[in-house]
């Protein structure tokens, strides 16, 4: 069931992103009398269909992309018997290049609205909630392996990123930082101010969501939250709303020194002194086989919880959107030089992964609206076969004078056919990898 999730969730984001890039393409061509042969989610074999004026409209059932067919247009049909006679006025090549230019940046425009569109309304509907800097300051963060590997500390507090000041801990592993160069962190740790550097290729690190909770997070007071039934806590008396203050004598605040003060501690009986209405108690709970006493916790620790307008949306919903674009060309630019590990691309398997196995309309429409910017970055890329592709050669075409000829557009579109084969087996062996050897 779980599988049937993640892969119902791709296919809906991706149809939904394909439909409306190619509808941009569509649109755009039609808008300056351009005929559309076919409109299809999805690449053939057509599994359901009709026709509509001059358009066949379709559903392919290889749901991993899409395509309009425009008459008088190289694409990936190389459709060379239509190239070979006269242009006719309703074609793509007897357009104006400035109005074929229009219809080539149609999809990446509607991906790009599409995608401010969603963190615009993310953030009208959900605002932000976070931990601040200043929390961090108070409280310190707790470092886990990945923290600890680059030489943070629990307890330490965090001043500075790259000698920038923050607003949230999320910006602390945010791909703007982690991708800085020369990067660091500027700490506090016991009183002491020293810089902490973020390694070259760092990012490689945080190939998966779980990988992020290995790295910091903030220290938080607790008191008990639910008792477990029959575990230690429960059979010592313990009840919902204490606060621990000790264990054997080893000071407790925070919920990570309850970690460290009950580890190695399995099948033993530990003296846990706690307040309890302002009045102290001790009582000696049995710690269980995976250190534990059967309690959960509540943070007494209040995030910061921010609710936004819909004018006060627009820009941070804007700047949201461009920052997912921004973060993605500086790793691909990173990529070329080694820094980031190309195992780092995903194909299908990966994004479903990252969707996730339960149904979260939120986080489905945060990482389509991500998806979404991320697409159009990609088809503008100046590969031919993308958009982008097209796009170049339209600029050479109305800078220069003079348009490629058919038969050169027809080679590029082939090796630009070859390249996006490549990288898409290339990504779907790295998923595969994945699920065998893990990250």
């Amino acid at each position: 069931m779980e599988t049937l999730i993640m892969v119902a969730q791709l296919l809906l984001g991706l149809s939904i992103l394909v439909g409306l890039h190619e509808a941009g393409h569509l649109l755009a061509a039609k808008m300056f009398g351009m005929r559309v042969e076919k409109f299809s989610i999805g690449f053939p074999p057509k599994i359901a269909g009709f026709k509509y004026g001059e358009t066949e409209y379709s559903i392919g059932a290889i749901p991993l992309g899409g395509f309009v067919k425009i008459s008088g247009m190289v694409d990936e049909s190389l459709d060379t018997e239509q190239m070979a006679s006269e242009p006719q006025p309703w074609e793509f090549r007897a357009k104006p290049a400035w109005q074929r230019l229009i219809v080539m940046l149609g999809g990446i425009i509607v991906n790009v609205v599409t995608g401010i569109l969603i963190f615009v309304f993310l953030v009208y509907d959900r605002g932000e909630t976070y931990y601040s800097r200043d929390q961090v300051l108070e409280h310190g963060i707790v470092a886990y392996d990945i923290g600890e590997q680059i030489g943070l500390r629990t307890g330490d507090r965090i001043l500075d990123i790259n000698g920038q000041p923050y607003e949230s801990i999320n910006e602390l592993s945010s791909g703007t930082a982690l991708l800085s160069t020369n990067g660091y962190y500027t700490v506090d740790r016991d009183g002491e101010r020293l810089q902490v550097s973020i390694p070259r290729g760092f990012i490689n690190s945080f190939s998966n969501e779980e990988s992020m909770s290995k790295f910091i997070q903030i220290r938080f007071p607790f008191e008990v939250g639910e008792v477990v039934p029959g575990q230690g806590a429960a059979q010592a008396g313990m009840q919902k709303g204490d606060r621990i203050t000790a264990i054997d004598g080893q000071k407790v605040y925070y919920f990570d020194e309850l970690q460290e003060a009950l580890k190695d501690k399995a099948n033993r009986r530990v003296e846990v002194s706690l307040e309890r209405d302002g009045n102290p108690m001790t009582v000696t709970p049995e710690v269980s086989e995976n250190n534990t006493i059967g309690i959960g916790v509540a943070s007494l620790l209040e995030p910061i919880r921010k609710q936004y307008s819909f004018a006060e949306s627009i820009p941070l919903g804007v700047k949201r959107a461009f920052g997912v674009v921004i973060v993605n060309a500086r790793a691909m630019g990173k990529m070329f030089t080694g820094e980031v590990s190309a195992k780092n691309v995903s194909g299908p398997i990966g994004m479903a992964k990252i969707y996730g196995s339960s149904w979260d309309w939120v986080k489905f429409w945060s990482i389509t609206g991500l998806i979404s910017m991320i697409l159009a970055f990609m088809n503008l890329l100046p590969i031919p076969a993308l958009d982008g592709g097209h796009v170049m050669f339209l600029l050479y075409e109305m800078v220069s004078g003079r348009a490629p000829s058919d038969k050169f557009l027809e080679n590029a579109q082939k090796v630009g056919m070859v390249i996006l084969l490549m990288i898409m087996v290339f990504a779907i062996g790295n998923d595969i990898l994945k699920l065998f050897v893990g990250s």
